[in-house]
């Protein structure tokens, strides 16, 4: 439109009457929040304009595709866009993205998603774990001071998987043995008095998998509270940190009134009431889900912005990497 017809229609919106008038607001917003999307997705890249192949700097404009400007590498000739390198890489519909963050900012179930964003629920699904690819680094590198460790324990599900080696199960099910066994996958959780957590799927809880999980984490002047456990101890004393156990077997919870491992089974104990309403978490998604309760805890309180849920999902891809 240009100017002179668009101040003939910003004159008449007087004469609107108020359900008009609400058409029309609600017309723009949509327009405005598919625009917003591809405008985060262009300043990922900004001015520097960097290969994500071989990381020069500086690509040269060379047309559009799909929506969003291309560039080609004045070093390496190949072309790319602000999304190439991500897990991103195209998605199709990106003028709903900024709505699906916000589906994902408040956990919804892919049906509320798919009712959210009208899109498909395969879509919805594939969508979520690309989200969820963006926050599995979101998690602390340092944890300082006080801090608590425990493992949590969640039944093995091959859910959407063809030839199973045993029977299905529905709605999650229940294990074939009770109490501990190899259909209990170990996850570690580890969080400090400042809300800092780190989070690891284990293959076996004892020394050797808590010392490689937590050693690169924990500094010689963190003191770790964790129970009773022996590969805790073990752990604790071959890295030298200083460590106080709780006997919660003998009802000991709380040591000299700072000491204790309250905080970390109160966020597992969030972590799998949130989990419930996904009717189990395919093991192999689980890294996903305990990344998307990490950042979800990391950035509860900023209730306004869902700008940072899709910028955090445009992160570089990261390698493929195997259970500790």
């Amino acid at each position: 439109m240009n100017p002179t017809d668009f101040q003939k229609w910003l004159a008449q919106s007087d004469m609107l009457t108020p359900s008009q008038r609400q058409r029309a607001l609600d017309a723009l917003s949509t327009t405005h929040t598919g625009q917003l999307s591809y405008i985060l997705i262009e300043e990922r890249i900004a001015d520097e304009r960097k290969c994500p192949r071989c990381h020069t700097p500086g690509g040269t404009r060379h047309g559009m595709a799909n929506g969003l400007q291309c560039y080609r590498c004045n070093h390496c000739g190949r072309t790319f866009n602000a999304l190439t390198g991500t897990q991103m890489a195209r998605l199709r519909k990106k003028e709903k993205w900024l709505d699906y963050a916000q589906s994902i900012k408040e956990g919804e179930t892919i049906k509320k998603a798919v009712q959210r964003c009208t899109i498909h629920s395969s879509t919805a699904f594939r969508w979520r774990h690309r989200f969820l690819k963006g926050f599995v680094t979101d998690k602390a590198t340092v944890l300082a001071g006080i801090a608590e460790a425990d493992e949590t324990f969640f039944l093995e599900s091959l859910k959407g998987q063809r030839n199973l080696p045993r029977p299905a199960r529905k709605r999650g099910g229940k294990a074939a043995k009770p109490g501990l066994s190899a259909e209990q996958i170990p996850v570690l959780i580890a969080r400090d008095r400042n809300g800092e957590v780190f989070d690891a799927i284990l293959e076996k809880v004892n020394a050797k998998q808590l010392s490689a999980a937590l050693k690169p984490v924990l500094s010689k002047d963190t003191l770790l509270c964790t129970d009773g456990s022996r590969a805790f101890k073990a752990m604790a004393k071959e890295a030298g940190i200083p460590h106080q156990a709780m006997n919660i077997k003998a009802g000991i919870r709380i040591k000299e009134r700072i000491f204790h491992i309250q905080n970390v089974n109160s966020y597992d104990s969030r972590l799998k009431k949130w989990l419930q309403r996904f009717n189990g978490v395919a093991t192999r998604y689980l890294e996903n889900y305990l990344s998307w309760r990490r950042f979800y805890e990391r950035h509860a309180e900023d209730t306004a912005n869902i700008k940072s849920w899709l910028i955090e999902a445009m992160r570089p891809a990261q390698a493929k990497t195997s259970h500790i």
